[in-house]
């Protein structure tokens, strides 16, 4: 006789819900965790480097940062899993361009510098003259999260930039490395 309370019947067809997600502890981790996620309005679609301090995400843009078309109001934001590199949240954010004069300014300032790669002694100047900080706050229910994504991802297709490799490509694109080492042995 069994007395196991851990028996399942096989014939019993109802699924487990998902465990609750914290979708705020989700949020501050994936912008904390990455300096790098996406902007989507209705016009365009970017890959930024932001930095993220007190729940709001930070963007500068400017000559010699980022060039992104001005924001609307409300924009989405792709966030992605650090570790496995995949869409982790799209959430809406309300976007605001922060002047200089505002008494944030120099804190907002103070975050994008510590996260600037390749950064010159002048970008603060630089971009209290000509560039923008823009502050995004996210509100509302994720678009997507885990376990409830758009079936079909979005695409978008690939912009041209300066940043684009021009010219002949890299020796270790297309093989060429591979074609040195057979002739060489």
């Amino acid at each position: 006789m069994c007395h196991s309370v851990d028996v399942t019947d096989p014939a019993s067809t109802v699924e487990a819900e998902p465990a609750p997600i914290n979708i705020s502890a989700l949020l501050g981790e994936a912008l904390s965790k990455s300096d790098m996620c996406w902007i989507r309005t209705p016009e365009f679609t970017r890959l930024v480097w932001h930095a993220y301090d007190r729940d709001a995400i930070l963007l500068v843009t400017g000559p010699g940062e980022q060039q992104i078309p001005p924001l609307p109001e409300n924009v989405e934001v792709v966030l992605r899993s650090k570790d496995a590199g995949t869409r982790l949240l799209t959430v809406e954010a309300k976007a605001v361009v922060l002047p200089p004069e505002h008494e944030m300014w120099p804190v907002a300032a103070a975050a994008l510098a510590a996260e600037r790669l390749n950064a010159t002694d002048d970008q603060v100047a630089r971009w209290r003259e000509t560039g923008n900080i823009y502050v995004l706050h996210p509100f509302g229910m994720p678009i997507e999260r885990p376990g409830a994504y758009a079936v079909e991802p979005p695409t978008t297709p690939l912009v041209a930039s300066r940043e684009t490799t021009g010219g002949r490509l890299p020796a270790h694109v297309g093989g060429r490395f591979a074609g040195r080492a057979r002739r060489r042995g």
